[in-house]
């Protein structure tokens, strides 16, 4: 019997989404296209793989059965084809998190982690949804759980983070400043913050009652919206490099320190080589370079790492 890897991968995907339509947006196709495509391998098993009923999908006693060794074949695939085409094909990464620039920390290592080829995700959910596919092998930005099964991640860096507010604002002229302080001022986001899952849980730990939002023009465009206006603020970590903006300051958080995340995503049984070479040279930049420093009576991690990390390479 063979296996048409197209048709395992879409029955993989909808057994994860449990959704039909979600799984085939993941996946580049259409509800219809994905459907014909788990029919087709059905037909060829001779079993029924899923309860339909309605809007509600669930798997059947054969399809739970199927699914581990699923992932195992395509696993194997991709393999398979890494190996046959060698090292010569570079690493595909998307970052995510673009007013947060998450360049800075992969361009310090691209001379020791080989050949890559950056690309731009829009969001966490667009990435993960290109790994998934296959269309990219790994993934670098703000990871928040859950992730979809499949996945694997490492903590990368933990990046303190400042306040970014006008000249006018009262707090301009602190030294630095405690979260608790920024109550009265407007939190200044570039988007929901449904979307914006930092900011979102800043503002809920630290009690900031008034949010507001903007289209996400670009850095520059953004920070000059946060001057225009004496009672807004934003965060940024600390090393991001400000554009001439008139009138911005940045401020350092303290009591507690926020730290922003970054860390490397990738599809379990990744057999790119390329991912280890990456993995290395980030955790040989952390160490002098202090990125995985934290101490949770100084600092605020929205999640606070487990050994600092979580997952393996490979």
């Amino acid at each position: 019997m063979d296996l048409d890897m197209a048709q395992v991968r879409a029955f993989v995907r909808a057994a994860e989404e449990l959704h039909f339509g979600r799984a085939a947006g993941t996946l580049g196709l259409s509800q219809q296209a994905l459907s014909k495509r788990i029919a087709r391998l059905e037909s060829l098993l001779g079993t029924v793989l899923f309860q339909r009923g309605g809007q509600a999908v669930g798997l059947t006693e054969a399809g739970r059965r199927f699914l581990a060794p699923a992932r195992q074949a395509l696993a194997a695939a991709e393999s398979a084809v890494a190996a046959a085409v060698g090292t010569d094909r570079p690493l595909r990464v998307d970052v995510w998190g673009h007013l947060y620039a998450p360049m800075r920390t992969l361009a310090g290592v691209t001379a020791r982690a080989g050949d890559l080829v950056l690309g731009h995700g829009r969001d966490l959910p667009s990435v993960t949804a290109a790994l998934l596919r296959g269309d990219i092998d790994a993934a670098f930005g703000r990871v928040h759980p859950p992730l979809p099964t499949g996945l694997a991640h490492r903590l990368v860096r933990l990046e303190p983070v400042d306040a970014v507010l006008g000249a006018d604002h009262p707090l301009a002229a602190e030294p630095a400043v405690r979260p608790e302080q920024l109550r009265d001022g407007v939190l200044w986001a570039p988007g929901t913050l449904d979307r914006l899952d930092f900011l979102h849980r800043f503002a809920r730990r630290f009690a900031i009652p008034t949010t507001a939002t903007t289209v996400n023009l670009g850095l520059a465009p953004f920070l000059a919206e946060v001057v225009a206006d004496p009672r807004r603020f934003s965060l940024l970590p600390a090393d991001v490099p400000l554009p001439d903006v008139p009138g911005l300051r940045s401020v350092p958080l303290v009591e507690p320190t926020p730290l922003y995340a970054w860390s490397l995503l990738w599809r379990t049984g990744s057999g790119h080589p390329g991912l280890d070479a990456l993995t290395t040279a980030l955790a040989a930049q952390a160490g002098p370079s202090r990125w995985l420093e934290y101490d949770p009576a100084r600092d605020w991690l929205p999640e606070p790492p487990a050994n600092g990390h979580t997952g393996q390479a490979g």
